[in-house]
């Protein structure tokens, strides 16, 4: 059960990342890119589609990772630490803080999206577009590590 929830999680993790970092280029690619460009394409799918799913994928993601955590810290840390991982739990720990900051990162979010902008989006909302999608790759980055040194069912 407990591999089930962490590829599930993993999938909604992957849309999430790919959610956030398109929002983020979005965001600070300036409106002036060339029209069939690759950052034109970007510019083309207005930023603020992407904040409702963005939050509904950070929820199910965070949701989740709840349920996974359990058996992580009872079946995956002890032999993580007898095997001397130090470093990849440390980094765990690492990713555990920036989540726990991340997670009032969405409604915050949402505030600034949920109103139409004219042009660009206030710098206030790509700071905050910046910093969760900072969250989400070092959380995405960290958890594959972790899972590939003592993975779930190994």
């Amino acid at each position: 059960m407990a591999t089930t929830l962490v590829i599930i999680h993993g999938l909604v993790a992957a849309a999430l990342l790919g959610a956030v970092t398109h929002q983020t280029l979005a965001t600070w690619v300036p409106n002036r890119a060339q029209p069939g460009s690759f950052f034109g394409r970007f510019r083309s799918v207005p930023s603020t589609s992407f904040a409702n799913a963005i939050i509904a994928l950070y929820a199910v993601s965070a949701i989740l990772g709840t349920f996974v955590y359990l058996p992580f810290r009872v079946d995956v840390r002890p032999v993580l630490e007898n095997s001397g991982h130090w470093q990849t739990l440390h980094l765990f720990d690492i990713k555990e803080h920036f989540v726990a900051i991340g997670s009032a990162l969405p409604p915050a979010r949402w505030v600034c999206w949920r109103q139409p902008r004219a042009d660009d989006p206030p710098r206030a909302c790509a700071a905050l577009t910046s910093i969760l999608t900072f969250t989400v790759w070092s959380s995405f980055l960290i958890g594959h590590v972790t899972n590939n040194i003592k993975g779930f069912g190994s």
